[in-house]
């Protein structure tokens, strides 16, 4: 277990690293060729100007002005200048409820942090109870926790009084918060500029029809069914052969752009490379000539495999991207059941076309419950696998444990030096390192599963992300650790005695969280804004790839704020205050200097570097109270467990606590969450009659025309496969009315498959 010391020196090494990195980037922002690194964001939007165009020659690459280093730090009261209506028009609203995600942990935790250091540590420390104690392993911290309190002692209703306050004022908190971005999505998405998916619905699962194609039936249904406000619909193809042959064209032109301008800083010699693996294989031919032929093949290639898309009626799913004349007929269509059937004509507002996931558009509807049951039972085994290096890190954590049970391993660790480090540093970097490939993985499953937008990609990962973090991370540590901890009691105690000691053993794992974060909630949210990787990426590209001021603004690389491995993060850390504010209040300074750095960080983050790959109206902050209600149910059940191992008494007034919080968050819920699902009606019929008086002769037709024609169609040279727009007839032909001799209806005609063929 960590001692003070160990806690010290992890402070300082976190600390000292933290220092580091913040001084390597404000001296590296600083030099003209790491302009486009640390700001691209301005470049992106034609604001800022390579600083490498003017002065003499050492000017383009260093910064000689030796006043700017001096205020290296000022890019930290710079982050906060910007006020929130200007951020959000500057970065979206999607950025700026992020952050408010840290001002929310402060604005809960640091009040609370006040209280707890005024009331409950002193209550802790003069109890005394750990130094009476000798089976128990214990630290100088866990004197300050509820450990360290005799079992039935008085002094545990002033917890029980101090759960009681922190509990009203995190619903106080949350309550405005949510009331508050509530207000501030409505308000964004009554003014936003014009958006395709504002007109737009993403209607799948279309029934087939013998007369007509998908195309055809789409048309007719909506005509027949919305005839006053459709407008005209895209049909989804299924492109996912062409998007991988546009994938490879594009890796070889990179090779080469590589050996073109490798060629042109020495014309003497012409660049070869090797036909096999990787270039390292096979017959060694001239590179330009041999890509360059690549290339021309490829181009063929998607040619004649856009075509065949186009002709191929295979190749048409069934859905369909329908528009309409206004953002009220599109509100109606996108929240309403079109049929009889609730399985068939399944419609919801389609994403903007930068979010919209192409690929698994192709993926038939019939398909996704099975992916999405395959996957469970896979995040169930992953989640349970998991346990193995998760009890691996808790035996670094609690080597004194292992001392006393194997005296032999006393010889590995001669100084108090190596001891501290092994037990203040190692357990957080070794879960840290344990953790790094899990939301790639996460991700691959949740696009599995068939979700089609990148937005529902991130709040489905983030989804599973916490769920895993919740299992494996924090109980899975609490339970193998205090396994490991008090191992020799629970060999040589009576099993009565044994929920005893779990109940004084949980407190103590507070050493070994509060490791975790000042590595990754300091070191690690220090190194984010350093952007290591994508400095080292930018200069490679532009030392071998880039030709033309074009090529440098590709080769930059923004990034994001990656919701779905950063929000369930904060989550865990939410987890964490939430329980230890009333166990172990020592907790929360830690707590509260990742929540400032990490605002301060991120605000500067989105300002200048990060872009947005989608804006979804911040959709998924029901998500972030949901969780962070899941965190209180969660501590307020811990502590009715450990109350009942301390004073019995005081069970059932906890138990109070989370009776409250569940109802608290069905009150929200019925509240605000409506606002993050549906669109008003009334908003929509608003925003339609002012475009309509200041815009009389919009053509919102051409407007629609390419908003979601797949992404690899998109080229004036490229045939786009057909747009089908309203008929204005009051009656809608159809094939089939033009077909008399075919011998009854047909079963999956638009009136028929209204009917419930379950």
């Amino acid at each position: 277990m960590a001692s003070l010391a160990d806690i010290g020196m992890s402070a300082a090494l976190n600390i000292l690293s933290a220092l580091i990195f913040l001084i390597v980037f404000a001296v590296l922002r600083l030099q003209p060729y790491n302009d486009r690194v640390y700001f691209p964001k301005w470049y992106l939007k034609g604001i800022r100007s390579s600083p490498t165009h003017s002065g003499n020659f050492i000017k383009k690459f260093v910064n000689l002005d030796c006043r700017t280093y001096l205020r290296f730090l000022n890019w930290m009261p710079a982050a906060l200048r910007m006020p929130e209506p200007e951020l959000i028009d500057h970065a979206g609203l999607d950025s700026a409820v992020y952050i408010r995600i840290y001002l929310l942990g402060l604005k809960i935790f640091a009040p609370i942090a006040v209280l707890a250091f005024g009331v409950l540590v002193p209550v802790n420390w003069t109890g005394g109870t750990l130094e009476n104690s000798k089976d128990l392993t214990f630290s100088d911290i866990d004197k300050l926790s509820i450990s360290n309190i005799q079992p039935g002692s008085e002094r545990f209703w002033v917890h029980l009084a101090m759960a009681y306050v922190f509990t009203l004022w995190t619903y106080c908190v949350l309550y405005t918060e949510y009331k508050k971005i509530a207000s501030m999505r409505l308000h964004f998405l009554a003014s936003a500029n014009r958006r395709p998916d504002q007109f737009t619905v993403l209607v799948r699962n279309v029934p087939p029809d013998p007369d007509e194609s998908v195309s055809e039936h789409v048309g007719h249904f909506f005509s027949v069914n919305h005839h006053d406000h459709y407008l005209t619909h895209q049909v989804v193809y299924n492109a996912n052969n062409l998007a991988k042959l546009v994938e490879k064209r594009k890796g070889l032109e990179n090779w080469f752009i590589y050996y073109e301008n490798k060629y042109n800083r020495n014309t003497n010699i012409r660049p070869t490379t090797k036909t096999g693996l990787f270039g390292l294989l096979g017959k060694s031919v001239d590179a330009i000539d041999y890509y360059k032929a690549a290339i021309e093949q490829l181009l063929k290639e998607e040619a004649s495999e856009r075509e065949r898309i186009i002709s191929d009626p295979n190749a048409i799913m069934p859905a369909a991207f329908v528009s309409f004349k206004t953002r009220w007929g599109a509100a109606v269509c996108a929240q309403t059941q079109q049929s009889s059937n609730p399985t068939l004509w399944l419609t919801d507002w389609a994403p903007e076309p930068r979010d919209v996931y192409w690929p698994n558009l192709a993926i038939p509807f019939v398909e996704l419950t099975i992916r999405r049951l395959i996957m469970a039972v896979a995040i169930f085994f992953l989640t349970f696998f998991f346990m193995i290096p998760i009890a691996f890190v808790q035996s670094l954590a609690n080597i004194e444990g292992f001392e006393k049970v194997f005296p032999l391993l006393r010889s590995l660790i001669e100084t108090n030096l190596i001891k501290s480090f092994i037990q203040g540093f190692l357990p957080g970097i070794a879960l840290k390192v344990f953790l790094i490939l899990l939301p790639t993985i996460l991700m691959t499953m949740s696009k599995i599963e068939g979700h089609t937008s990148l937005s529902t990609l991130d709040r489905r990962s983030a989804s599973k992300y916490y769920l895993f973090l919740l299992v494996n991370v924090f109980l899975g540590s609490v339970i193998t650790g205090t396994a490991f901890q008090q191992l020799n009691s629970f060999i040589h105690e009576s099993a009565n005695t044994i929920p005893v000691t779990v109940g004084m053993s949980i407190p103590m794992k507070a050493t070994f969280f509060i490791t975790y974060i000042m590595v990754d909630g300091w070191s690690g949210i220090a190194a984010e804004i350093l952007r290591l990787k994508p400095l080292i990426i930018f200069h490679l590209k532009n030392t071998f790839l880039v030709k033309t001021e074009q090529d440098r603004e590709q080769a930059m690389d923004p990034g994001s704020l990656e919701f779905a491995s950063s929000e369930p993060r904060i989550q865990l850390y939410f987890l964490l205050g939430f329980v230890y504010y009333v166990i172990t209040p020592i907790f929360l300074p830690f707590l509260l200097i990742f929540f400032g750095l990490s605002y301060v960080v991120f605000r500067h983050q989105i300002i200048n570097v990060y872009t947005q790959e989608y804006e979804s109206a911040a959709a998924f902050w029901p998500d972030v109270i949901r969780r962070v209600i899941i965190a209180m149910i969660i501590s307020q059940l811990l502590l009715m467990g450990l109350m009942s191992t301390k004073h019995g008494s005081l069970t059932v007034p906890i138990l109070v606590l989370p009776l409250l919080t569940i109802w608290f968050h069905i009150y929200c819920k019925s509240r605000f969450e409506p606002a993050f699902i549906k669109f008003p009606l009334q908003d929509a019929m608003v925003k339609d009659t002012l475009e309509r008086a200041t815009e009389p002769h919009l053509n919102l037709r051409a407007y629609l025309q390419d908003a979601y024609v797949h992404p690899d169609f998109h080229s004036e040279d490229v045939e786009h496969p057909m747009i089908i727009e309203e008929e204005n007839n009051t009656l809608v032909p159809t094939i089939r009315t033009s077909r008399r001799s075919t011998p009854g209806e047909s079963k999956y005609n638009s009136e028929v498959g209204s009917e419930c063929e379950y």
